[in-house]
């Protein structure tokens, strides 16, 4: 008996159509890479912590100027020197007492001071009366210049030099890396005096030095993905059509490596804020009185023992900006690069 044909159906024929339905849109790179970042809780919480900062800190050149947090009464220094921090609130520690080594009860040193009624310091005062608050959002706002603006200049030299070694390769290539092995070499210390001498102290010779060998670091990972990404077929067929060099440097070669140069960007803000504060403990910092928090911690070490308040302060803030930073940039990294997190 021959079969008919209207009994037989071709499996899957009715649903060509939910066969070749997506379940999910596609994701652009910089899609997935925001999807992977909102997993990492830490990353995201950085993220926010340090755009609050940056936000308060340009809002700060209005209501706190640099005069305001570098003048003090020179003919009431006994009054309002090493104030502890007073809130108004019954708060241990926070409440405008202190107590001495020695000494069974706190003291209230607002009142044994003078300091008229009414009169209080949030984050108390240092040893010549000038408000700590004030000293130390000035201080952020100094670092995050030098840290910011550093990390721009290490930011256009790196992959400027980075992607021009690379994609010559060859004898040019070999010279590059040389100038950067030397430059390597030379301790930072050694420029920042030299610097020092010629331009003197201050936040110019800073981001200098910062700027003089930070960017080693970024050009030496730019040439390495140059050089890898410099064989990929949509390169060689730029080069085909007759693109430039720069056309092709801006158009393919530095928008697919945007990634590592973010995650090393987030990784040098911090360098430069720890970096800046070592050159102020060695006196080699910004000129007084202005401050920085590494200024503001160098000048506190003295007071340690009597008054911790006006180093933690200052050292509390240096170190969650940093964290945040280093925090933002691990996440950054598992972000662009899901594989290096597997590793």
């Amino acid at each position: 008996m021959a079969a008919n044909t209207e009994d037989f159906v071709i499996v899957g024929a009715q649903s060509s159509d939910a066969n070749e339905h997506i379940a999910k849109p596609a994701l652009s790179f910089w899609q997935d890479a925001w999807r992977r970042l909102k997993l990492n809780k830490l990353a995201v919480i950085s993220m926010w912590f340090l755009i609050f900062i940056m936000a308060f800190a340009v809002v700060s050149n209005i209501l706190v100027p640099q005069k305001a947090a570098n003048s003090f009464n020179s003919d009431k220094v006994g009054v309002y020197k090493n104030l502890p921090p007073n809130s108004g609130l019954p708060i241990p520690g926070w409440d405008g007492k202190i107590k001495a080594p020695g000494d069974n009860s706190a003291t209230d040193v607002y009142a044994s001071q003078g300091v008229p009624d009414g009169k209080k310091f949030i984050l108390g005062t240092d040893n010549i009366g000038r408000s700590v608050a004030k000293r130390v959002i000035v201080g952020l706002r100094i670092s995050l210049l030098v840290a910011i603006v550093a990390t721009l200049i290490d930011l256009l030299i790196g992959v400027a030099y980075g992607v021009f070694s690379g994609w010559k390769g060859g004898w040019i290539d070999n010279v590059m890396q040389r100038i950067i092995e030397i430059l390597s070499s030379i301790p930072n210390l050694i420029i920042v005096t030299m610097l020092g001498l010629l331009l003197g102290s201050g936040v110019l010779s800073i981001i200098l030095a910062i700027a003089m060998t930070g960017w080693l670091s970024m050009a030496r990972q730019v040439r390495n993905m140059t050089l890898s990404l410099k064989e990929r077929d949509y390169v060689l067929a730029a080069k085909s059509l007759g693109e430039s060099s720069t056309k092709i440097a801006i158009k393919h070669l530095i928008p697919n490596m945007a990634g590592t140069i973010i995650v090393q960007v987030m990784m040098t803000v911090p360098h430069a804020i720890m970096f800046e504060a070592v050159l102020s403990a060695i006196n080699l910092g910004v000129k007084p009185p202005t401050a920085s928090l590494g200024s503001l911690i160098a000048d506190a070490q003295a007071m340690l023992q009597f008054y911790p308040y006006q180093i933690l302060i200052p050292a509390v803030m240096l170190v969650l900006i940093s964290l945040a930073f280093i925090l933002l940039g691990d996440g950054l990294r598992d972000a662009f690069d899901p594989r290096a997190s597997e590793d």
